[in-house]
């Protein structure tokens, strides 16, 4: 029995460790690139044209299906992120062997976490190319309604919202660290592009850590006001950025971040290690 679970790993591991599947996998960071593109985009036009768009994943997935070719490309983005999610699910489970058990284990667990965050959003990417796509805000309002409607809810979705903004300053502090420039192979580079994709990482990470601890203050104020509609998601937070003092130039600011982070995803595609 243990030789048999032993095998079936080891086929899973050299599956994972493919040619077609890590081209799938560069493929889906593309994509993802492409989605921070699409988001930062319509983020602008909310600061300055007042856009009806979420400016959010949903809106930039259901941006690319109101194209002609939109549902052959939301397909393939669909194929590229499930890529993703399963090479991350395996270095959750097998990677990053040896060295210190606790940093270790955290790094198998931010893979598995991401692993997760590209399966969701192959998903939706999925559902808008069948035209059954659906509003991430009004998702998060929905599931935030549930799980406030449970014992403890109210607890539940604190829990969620301490995690979401450590999340955020993650980001942030990975943006001043620069320790993103792990994930990506920076030996064959000029030094001028070495340094645009780190200015490109920088911005990015941190406007993206901005967002999402916005995205944290909203949900743990859902909590605290046992209101889910205040659970508005990402497009929620730059909405609320946006009604700020200088709320324009802060959203612009975070929109330019967003495409900073499309671009240091296509950069990721050419040089991370996979």
């Amino acid at each position: 029995m243990a030789g048999t679970a032993r095998d079936a790993g080891d086929t899973a591991r050299r599956a994972a460790d493919s040619k077609p599947l890590e081209l799938l996998a560069r493929v889906g960071l593309v994509a993802y690139g492409v989605v921070h593109l699409l988001v930062g985009w319509i983020a602008l036009q909310v600061a300055w044209g007042g856009s009806g768009e979420n400016a959010d994943q949903s809106g930039a997935l259901q941006a690319v299906a109101e194209q002609s070719f939109g549902p052959a490309l939301l397909w393939l983005i669909a194929i590229g992120l499930v890529a993703l999610a399963i090479w991350q699910a395996s270095e959750a489970i097998w990677g990053f062997q040896g060295g210190d058990a606790k940093k270790r284990l955290r790094r198998r667990g931010t893979a598995g976490a991401k692993a997760v965050i590209y399966l969701v959003l192959a998903i939706s990417a999925a559902r808008f190319a069948m035209g059954s796509g659906k509003s991430s805000s009004q998702s998060q309002q929905s599931a935030t309604s549930g799980v406030l409607g449970l014992p403890f809810g109210q607890a539940l979705v604190a829990l969620v919202a301490l995690v979401v903004i450590a999340a955020g300053v993650a980001h942030v502090r990975k943006a001043f660290t620069k320790k993103f420039l792990k994930e990506i192979d920076t030996s064959s580079m000029s030094d001028k592009a070495r340094q645009t994709i780190t200015r490109l990482g920088q911005v990015g990470y941190a406007a993206k850590g901005v967002a999402l601890t916005v995205v944290g203050l909203l949900l743990g104020y859902a909590a605290v006001t046992f209101d889910p509609d205040k659970a508005r998601g990402l497009d929620g937070a730059m909405r609320t950025i946006v009604a700020q003092p200088f709320g324009q130039i802060l959203l612009t600011a975070v929109a330019l971040g967003f495409v900073a982070f499309g671009l240091f995803a296509f950069a990721q595609s050419r040089y991370k290690p996979l």
